[in-house]
Protein backbone atom coordinates (compact mmCIF):
# COMPACT_ATOMS: atom_id res chain seq x y z
CA UNK A 1 0.00 0.00 0.00
CA UNK A 2 3.41 2.22 0.42
CA UNK A 3 5.09 2.12 -2.74
CA UNK A 4 2.45 3.92 -4.72
CA UNK A 5 3.28 4.94 -8.88
CA UNK A 6 4.78 8.25 -8.71
CA UNK A 7 3.04 10.86 -9.97
CA UNK A 8 4.46 12.02 -13.47
CA UNK A 9 5.42 15.52 -13.94
CA UNK A 10 4.21 16.67 -17.14
CA UNK A 11 5.65 18.58 -19.82
CA UNK A 12 4.25 19.58 -22.75
CA UNK A 13 6.92 20.94 -24.94
CA UNK A 14 5.57 24.46 -25.56
CA UNK A 15 2.75 24.13 -24.04
CA UNK A 16 1.43 25.49 -20.34
CA UNK A 17 0.76 22.59 -18.24
CA UNK A 18 -2.60 25.60 -16.73
CA UNK A 19 -3.51 26.27 -20.22
CA UNK A 20 -4.58 22.37 -20.97
CA UNK A 21 -5.20 21.04 -17.45
CA UNK A 22 -9.19 21.11 -17.84
CA UNK A 23 -8.98 19.98 -21.59
CA UNK A 24 -10.37 16.44 -21.72
CA UNK A 25 -9.12 16.58 -25.26
CA UNK A 26 -5.98 17.15 -25.15
CA UNK A 27 -3.48 14.51 -23.56
CA UNK A 28 -2.21 16.52 -20.61
CA UNK A 29 -6.02 17.75 -19.43
CA UNK A 30 -6.08 14.05 -19.78
CA UNK A 31 -3.47 13.09 -17.36
CA UNK A 32 -4.52 16.06 -15.05
CA UNK A 33 -8.08 15.32 -14.80
CA UNK A 34 -6.79 11.24 -13.47
CA UNK A 35 -3.81 12.24 -11.04
CA UNK A 36 -6.30 14.71 -9.24
CA UNK A 37 -8.45 11.37 -8.01
CA UNK A 38 -4.91 9.82 -7.58
CA UNK A 39 -4.00 12.71 -5.20
CA UNK A 40 -7.41 12.97 -3.59
CA UNK A 41 -6.97 8.89 -2.78
CA UNK A 42 -2.86 9.72 -1.59
CA UNK A 43 -3.89 12.45 0.55
CA UNK A 44 -6.44 10.00 2.26
CA UNK A 45 -4.10 7.51 2.27
CA UNK A 46 -1.43 9.33 4.71
CA UNK A 47 -3.87 10.70 6.87
CA UNK A 48 -4.04 7.17 8.08
CA UNK A 49 -0.80 5.69 7.35
CA UNK A 50 0.24 8.60 9.72
CA UNK A 51 -2.25 7.81 12.30
CA UNK A 52 -0.64 3.97 12.07
CA UNK A 53 2.55 5.41 12.38
CA UNK A 54 2.22 7.88 15.27
CA UNK A 55 0.10 5.18 17.73
CA UNK A 56 -3.45 6.93 17.03
CA UNK A 57 -6.06 5.04 18.94
CA UNK A 58 -7.65 1.87 16.93
CA UNK A 59 -11.14 3.43 16.72
CA UNK A 60 -9.47 6.48 15.22
CA UNK A 61 -7.28 4.61 12.79
CA UNK A 62 -10.52 2.83 11.88
CA UNK A 63 -12.53 5.45 10.83
CA UNK A 64 -9.28 6.79 8.86
CA UNK A 65 -9.77 3.14 6.86
CA UNK A 66 -13.59 3.97 6.20
CA UNK A 67 -13.19 7.54 4.86
CA UNK A 68 -10.11 6.32 2.94
CA UNK A 69 -12.35 3.73 1.46
CA UNK A 70 -15.23 6.23 0.44
CA UNK A 71 -12.65 8.64 -0.72
CA UNK A 72 -11.26 5.31 -3.20
CA UNK A 73 -15.06 4.57 -4.08
CA UNK A 74 -15.83 8.06 -5.21
CA UNK A 75 -12.48 8.69 -7.38
CA UNK A 76 -12.90 5.13 -8.94
CA UNK A 77 -16.34 6.27 -9.41
CA UNK A 78 -14.97 9.28 -11.67
CA UNK A 79 -12.22 8.06 -13.36
CA UNK A 80 -14.76 5.49 -15.01
CA UNK A 81 -16.83 8.45 -16.05
CA UNK A 82 -14.38 10.08 -17.90
CA UNK A 83 -14.22 9.37 -21.59
CA UNK A 84 -11.91 6.97 -23.66
CA UNK A 85 -9.23 9.40 -24.99
CA UNK A 86 -10.02 9.59 -28.44
CA UNK A 87 -11.64 6.20 -28.36
CA UNK A 88 -8.71 4.35 -26.41
CA UNK A 89 -9.56 3.50 -22.81
CA UNK A 90 -6.48 1.60 -21.50
CA UNK A 91 -5.16 4.57 -19.23
CA UNK A 92 -8.86 5.49 -17.77
CA UNK A 93 -9.31 1.07 -17.29
CA UNK A 94 -6.49 0.71 -16.14
CA UNK A 95 -6.17 3.13 -13.42
CA UNK A 96 -9.85 2.41 -12.30
CA UNK A 97 -8.66 -0.78 -12.15
CA UNK A 98 -6.00 -0.06 -9.95
CA UNK A 99 -8.88 1.90 -7.81
CA UNK A 100 -10.89 -1.31 -7.80
CA UNK A 101 -7.66 -3.16 -6.75
CA UNK A 102 -6.61 -0.55 -3.99
CA UNK A 103 -10.70 -0.75 -2.69
CA UNK A 104 -10.66 -4.18 -2.74
CA UNK A 105 -7.35 -4.47 -0.72
CA UNK A 106 -8.09 -2.05 1.82
CA UNK A 107 -11.54 -3.31 2.68
CA UNK A 108 -10.92 -6.46 2.20
CA UNK A 109 -7.33 -8.12 3.02
CA UNK A 110 -7.05 -4.88 5.14
CA UNK A 111 -10.37 -5.54 7.58
CA UNK A 112 -8.39 -9.44 7.71
CA UNK A 113 -5.39 -7.88 8.63
CA UNK A 114 -7.23 -5.97 11.75
CA UNK A 115 -8.39 -9.46 12.64
CA UNK A 116 -5.16 -10.90 12.40
CA UNK A 117 -3.57 -8.11 14.52
CA UNK A 118 -6.23 -8.78 17.26
CA UNK A 119 -4.47 -12.47 17.80
CA UNK A 120 -1.06 -11.91 16.34
CA UNK A 121 0.62 -11.56 19.69
CA UNK A 122 0.08 -14.67 20.55
CA UNK A 123 2.57 -16.54 19.08
CA UNK A 124 5.62 -15.85 16.66
CA UNK A 125 4.45 -17.92 14.04
CA UNK A 126 0.78 -15.63 14.22
CA UNK A 127 2.61 -12.25 14.38
CA UNK A 128 5.08 -13.76 10.94
CA UNK A 129 1.45 -14.16 9.28
CA UNK A 130 0.47 -11.24 10.31
CA UNK A 131 3.29 -9.48 8.70
CA UNK A 132 3.40 -11.54 5.79
CA UNK A 133 -0.13 -10.63 4.71
CA UNK A 134 0.31 -7.01 5.61
CA UNK A 135 3.30 -7.45 2.60
CA UNK A 136 1.39 -9.74 0.18
CA UNK A 137 -1.47 -6.70 0.27
CA UNK A 138 1.41 -4.11 -0.25
CA UNK A 139 2.51 -6.34 -3.55
CA UNK A 140 -0.74 -6.39 -4.62
CA UNK A 141 -1.15 -2.74 -4.78
CA UNK A 142 2.74 -2.27 -6.40
CA UNK A 143 2.22 -4.77 -8.88
CA UNK A 144 -0.92 -3.05 -9.94
CA UNK A 145 0.75 0.82 -9.75
CA UNK A 146 3.31 -0.98 -12.05
CA UNK A 147 0.70 -1.75 -14.88
CA UNK A 148 -1.09 1.81 -14.64
CA UNK A 149 3.18 3.51 -14.69
CA UNK A 150 3.30 1.45 -17.87
CA UNK A 151 0.03 2.64 -19.31
CA UNK A 152 0.88 6.12 -18.63
CA UNK A 153 4.25 5.86 -19.96
CA UNK A 154 2.45 4.10 -23.31
CA UNK A 155 -0.53 7.04 -23.27
CA UNK A 156 2.54 9.69 -22.79
CA UNK A 157 4.53 8.02 -25.83
CA UNK A 158 1.30 7.85 -28.29
CA UNK A 159 0.07 11.47 -27.90
CA UNK A 160 3.72 13.04 -27.51
CA UNK A 161 3.54 14.53 -24.07
CA UNK A 162 6.99 14.20 -22.85
CA UNK A 163 6.91 12.74 -18.84
CA UNK A 164 9.32 13.75 -16.31
CA UNK A 165 9.15 11.08 -13.65
CA UNK A 166 9.35 12.18 -10.29
CA UNK A 167 6.72 12.66 -7.17
CA UNK A 168 4.69 15.08 -5.31
CA UNK A 169 5.64 15.98 -1.91
CA UNK A 170 2.91 13.49 -0.83
CA UNK A 171 4.19 10.87 -3.11
CA UNK A 172 7.71 10.97 -1.86
CA UNK A 173 6.07 10.72 2.09
CA UNK A 174 4.44 7.73 1.35
CA UNK A 175 6.90 5.79 -0.63
CA UNK A 176 9.65 6.69 2.34
CA UNK A 177 6.90 5.28 4.60
CA UNK A 178 6.84 2.21 3.37
CA UNK A 179 10.72 2.10 3.82
CA UNK A 180 10.38 3.28 7.21
CA UNK A 181 7.74 0.05 8.23
CA UNK A 182 9.68 -2.43 5.90
CA UNK A 183 12.73 -1.58 7.92
CA UNK A 184 11.02 -1.61 11.34
CA UNK A 185 8.97 -4.84 10.12
CA UNK A 186 12.49 -6.85 9.98
CA UNK A 187 13.50 -5.23 13.61
CA UNK A 188 10.37 -6.13 14.81
CA UNK A 189 10.60 -9.72 14.10
CA UNK A 190 13.36 -10.09 15.73
CA UNK A 191 12.88 -8.76 18.74
CA UNK A 192 9.40 -10.36 18.96
CA UNK A 193 10.78 -13.92 18.34
CA UNK A 194 12.63 -13.37 21.66
CA UNK A 195 10.02 -11.81 23.61
CA UNK A 196 7.85 -14.37 23.27
CA UNK A 197 10.20 -16.82 24.06
CA UNK A 198 10.97 -15.52 27.41
CA UNK A 199 7.50 -14.98 27.84
CA UNK A 200 7.67 -19.68 27.97
CA UNK A 201 10.65 -19.53 29.79
CA UNK A 202 8.87 -17.43 32.62
CA UNK A 203 5.69 -19.69 32.64
CA UNK A 204 7.95 -23.03 32.98
CA UNK A 205 9.47 -20.82 36.02
CA UNK A 206 6.26 -19.99 37.57
CA UNK A 207 4.89 -23.59 37.25
CA UNK A 208 8.57 -24.85 38.44
CA UNK A 209 8.91 -27.07 35.44
CA UNK A 210 12.89 -28.01 35.68
CA UNK A 211 12.32 -29.94 32.36
CA UNK A 212 10.31 -27.04 30.19
CA UNK A 213 12.79 -24.26 31.89
CA UNK A 214 16.05 -25.91 30.41
CA UNK A 215 14.27 -26.81 26.93
CA UNK A 216 13.15 -22.92 26.83
CA UNK A 217 16.57 -21.90 28.27
CA UNK A 218 17.86 -23.40 25.44
CA UNK A 219 15.65 -22.13 22.77
CA UNK A 220 16.22 -18.59 24.06
CA UNK A 221 19.60 -18.58 23.95
CA UNK A 222 19.23 -19.74 20.36
CA UNK A 223 17.05 -17.31 19.56
CA UNK A 224 19.01 -14.46 21.01
CA UNK A 225 22.14 -15.71 19.17
CA UNK A 226 20.31 -15.71 15.77
CA UNK A 227 18.92 -12.41 16.74
CA UNK A 228 22.11 -10.84 17.03
CA UNK A 229 23.39 -12.71 14.07
CA UNK A 230 20.97 -11.14 12.22
CA UNK A 231 21.40 -7.50 13.62
CA UNK A 232 24.99 -7.92 13.10
CA UNK A 233 23.74 -7.79 9.02
CA UNK A 234 20.86 -5.46 9.41
CA UNK A 235 22.30 -1.94 8.14
CA UNK A 236 21.31 1.08 9.49
CA UNK A 237 18.47 3.16 8.23
CA UNK A 238 19.92 5.84 6.30
CA UNK A 239 22.00 7.33 9.31
CA UNK A 240 19.97 6.21 12.51
CA UNK A 241 21.03 3.79 14.45
CA UNK A 242 18.69 4.01 17.54
CA UNK A 243 16.51 0.77 16.12
CA UNK A 244 19.65 -1.30 15.95
CA UNK A 245 20.95 -0.29 19.23
CA UNK A 246 17.71 -0.93 21.21
CA UNK A 247 17.13 -4.44 19.39
CA UNK A 248 20.74 -4.94 20.33
CA UNK A 249 20.35 -4.29 23.55
CA UNK A 250 17.40 -6.58 23.88
CA UNK A 251 18.82 -9.60 22.20
CA UNK A 252 21.69 -9.05 24.67
CA UNK A 253 19.60 -9.35 27.59
CA UNK A 254 17.56 -12.61 26.77
CA UNK A 255 21.06 -13.74 26.24
CA UNK A 256 22.05 -12.89 29.77
CA UNK A 257 18.63 -14.00 31.11
CA UNK A 258 19.19 -17.41 29.39
CA UNK A 259 22.83 -17.37 31.13
CA UNK A 260 20.43 -17.07 34.75
CA UNK A 261 18.38 -20.12 34.47
CA UNK A 262 21.31 -22.27 35.83
CA UNK A 263 20.60 -20.51 39.33
CA UNK A 264 17.00 -20.99 38.81
CA UNK A 265 17.23 -24.40 38.28
CA UNK A 266 19.94 -25.14 41.79
CA UNK A 267 17.11 -22.87 43.35
CA UNK A 268 13.94 -25.12 42.32
CA UNK A 269 16.45 -28.14 42.95
CA UNK A 270 17.11 -26.70 46.52
CA UNK A 271 13.53 -26.07 46.73
CA UNK A 272 12.21 -29.96 45.07
CA UNK A 273 14.69 -30.69 48.70
CA UNK A 274 12.99 -28.79 51.19
CA UNK A 275 9.70 -29.60 50.37
CA UNK A 276 10.48 -33.64 50.06
CA UNK A 277 12.20 -33.34 53.65
CA UNK A 278 9.65 -30.74 55.32
CA UNK A 279 6.78 -33.55 54.18
CA UNK A 280 8.95 -36.67 55.70
CA UNK A 281 9.07 -34.25 59.10
CA UNK A 282 5.14 -33.33 59.28
CA UNK A 283 4.39 -37.16 58.44
CA UNK A 284 6.39 -37.85 61.71
CA UNK A 285 5.19 -37.38 65.85
CA UNK A 286 7.01 -34.87 66.87
CA UNK A 287 8.33 -37.36 69.93
CA UNK A 288 9.48 -39.87 66.69
CA UNK A 289 11.58 -37.06 65.33
CA UNK A 290 15.45 -38.17 66.20
CA UNK A 291 17.84 -35.19 66.60
CA UNK A 292 19.64 -36.18 63.77
CA UNK A 293 16.13 -35.36 62.10
CA UNK A 294 15.78 -31.78 63.62
CA UNK A 295 19.44 -30.94 62.60
CA UNK A 296 18.71 -31.96 59.27
CA UNK A 297 15.46 -30.04 58.69
CA UNK A 298 16.92 -26.97 60.42
CA UNK A 299 19.59 -27.01 58.06
CA UNK A 300 17.86 -27.64 55.19
CA UNK A 301 15.52 -24.59 56.65
CA UNK A 302 18.54 -22.32 56.50
CA UNK A 303 19.68 -23.50 53.19
CA UNK A 304 15.98 -23.00 51.80
CA UNK A 305 15.62 -19.61 52.98
CA UNK A 306 19.20 -18.29 52.21
CA UNK A 307 18.18 -19.58 48.51
CA UNK A 308 15.11 -17.89 48.55
CA UNK A 309 16.34 -14.60 49.80
CA UNK A 310 19.22 -15.08 46.80
CA UNK A 311 16.21 -16.04 44.32
CA UNK A 312 14.14 -13.13 44.76
CA UNK A 313 16.87 -10.78 44.33
CA UNK A 314 18.15 -11.07 41.37
CA UNK A 315 14.58 -11.89 40.09
CA UNK A 316 13.63 -8.58 40.99
CA UNK A 317 17.21 -7.71 39.58
CA UNK A 318 16.17 -9.30 36.47
CA UNK A 319 12.22 -7.84 36.56
CA UNK A 320 13.64 -4.46 36.91
CA UNK A 321 16.25 -4.46 34.27
CA UNK A 322 13.85 -5.99 31.73
CA UNK A 323 11.45 -3.34 32.08
CA UNK A 324 13.48 -1.16 31.75
CA UNK A 325 15.02 -2.00 28.66
CA UNK A 326 11.33 -3.03 27.28
CA UNK A 327 10.37 0.80 28.13
CA UNK A 328 14.04 1.87 26.21
CA UNK A 329 12.71 -0.70 23.67
CA UNK A 330 9.32 1.15 23.14
CA UNK A 331 10.38 4.56 23.34
CA UNK A 332 12.91 4.00 20.57
CA UNK A 333 10.43 2.49 18.24
CA UNK A 334 8.08 5.59 19.19
CA UNK A 335 10.92 8.64 18.65
CA UNK A 336 11.93 6.10 15.09
CA UNK A 337 8.34 6.45 13.43
CA UNK A 338 7.92 10.03 14.86
CA UNK A 339 11.24 10.97 12.82
CA UNK A 340 10.87 9.04 9.87
CA UNK A 341 7.33 9.21 8.90
CA UNK A 342 6.16 13.06 9.27
CA UNK A 343 2.82 13.96 10.71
Amino acid sequence: MLKRFPLLLLLLLSLSLSAWAQNLEQPVGYLSAIGQEYQAMNKDMWRYISAVAHGKRAKKIENLRKDLLATIKESQSRVRKLPAFQKDPSLRDSVAAYFALSYKVINEDYAKIVDMEEIAEQSYDLMEAYMLAKELANRKLDGAAERVNEQQRLFAQQHGVQLVEGQSKLGAKLERAGSVFEYYNRHYLIFFKTYKQEAYLMAALEKGDIGALEQNRTTLLKYADEGLSKLDTLPRYKSDLTLKQANLQMQNFYRREAEMVSKWVEFLLIKEKFEQLNKAMEAKRPADRTKEDVDQYNAAVKEYNAAIAQFNGSLDQLNKSRSQQLDQWTKTVDAFLAKHVAK
